[in-house]
């Protein structure tokens, strides 16, 4: 009697890739709405970075509730995001590879969007845009709703370049991903790496297009002066490692000139990362007190001085994702 045939597992036309970090409490959102897809031609590969929660307990009762195909990989310990990206890149199975971070909440087309984004193309990178959602507060109201308001609208006026805006919400093919590589592992710091990994994607001659109708939710966006001007500090010294590895692609950075300038210059030279640590926390007290022309003048004063700062103190910077 012959013996029963191993049947090969049948390859889906997308792979969702989910890098993790603490995300006990944002996962059940993101797998909800990948469960509401309008499509089950897809699995679920999401990377914990780090067992620092119950993040891999709440994945194992997900997975039956849900019926997604996913698969888990677990760090033991905290490798960074670009770690965890490779990781699952390196995992998925799928001809479409979507990145799609923790704390995004797709619309039912998300998956079958950015398949179709891809379907009788030649290689290209499609870039989706992540609105913030933050409970409304000072910041909010202040600087943090009218910020991300003007991103979007320059993103879809043309004003900057795509390969600029590879981030949260992205896609390539397999063959893709095969030609241009890993993300870089050189990124000690937040912010950047997916920078980096767009600007590679152009330099190889590969188009990217930015997919309006594949915008998602964003959550996770910071609700605070203090954690908007940390990622805008941490962001700053990783501009150093982009700037070692492409030379001049990035204008380098500048404070500009007049009265406004020569205020942002003169707090950065002068603003060290526990400095800013004090000084943010200080600004979120006082923003409900002052009117809101002022308060965006200081959020905005206090992000542009620390993404210069970064740049200027990248080699005191605790690396940090």
């Amino acid at each position: 009697m012959p013996e029963p045939q191993e049947v090969p597992a049948l390859t889906p036309s997308a792979s969702v890739i989910v890098p993790s970090y603490r995300g006990e409490v944002r996962l059940p959102v993101l797998l909800g709405g990948l469960a509401q897809q309008d499509t089950t031609d897809f699995e679920v590969v999401v990377v914990i970075d780090g067992e620092v929660d119950a993040s891999a307990a709440v994945l194992a009762g997900l997975g039956e509730s849900t019926g997604l195909d996913l698969d888990v990989i677990v760090f033991p310990r905290n490798r960074g995001r670009v770690a965890a990206l490779n990781a699952g890149h390196a995992a998925a199975r799928g001809e479409v590879l979507i990145r799609c971070d923790d704390d995004l909440l797709p619309a039912p087309d998300f998956v079958s969007g950015h398949v179709a984004r891809h379907a009788h193309h030649g290689p290209r990178g499609v870039v989706a845009l992540a609105n913030d959602v933050m409970p409304d507060s000072p910041y909010a109201r202040a600087y943090g709703v009218r910020s991300m308001d003007h991103l979007i609208a320059s993103a879809y006026a043309g004003d900057i370049e795509p390969w600029r805006l590879w981030s949260a919400n992205c896609s390539l093919t397999r063959g893709t991903w095969e030609q241009v590589g890993e993300y870089s592992q050189e990124y000690a710091h937040y912010g950047m790496e997916d920078t980096d990994y767009g600007y590679r994607l152009h330099q190889a001659g590969i188009p990217l297009v930015i997919a309006p109708e594949l915008q998602v939710a964003h959550l996770g966006a910071p609700t605070s002066t203090h954690d908007r001007v940390m990622r805008a500090f941490h962001s700053g010294a990783s501009r150093r490692t982009f700037e070692a590895r492409h030379g001049s692609a990035l204008s380098l950075p500048s404070a500009g000139t007049g009265p406004w300038g020569r205020l942002v210059d003169g707090l950065s030279r002068a603003g060290d990362e526990s400095r800013y640590e004090r000084a943010t926390r200080a600004v979120d007290r006082l923003l409900p007190y002052v009117p809101r022309y002022v308060a965006e003048k200081l959020v905005a004063l206090c992000v542009e001085s620390a993404s210069l700062a970064g740049y200027r103190h990248a080699q005191d910077v605790t690396a940090s994702f």
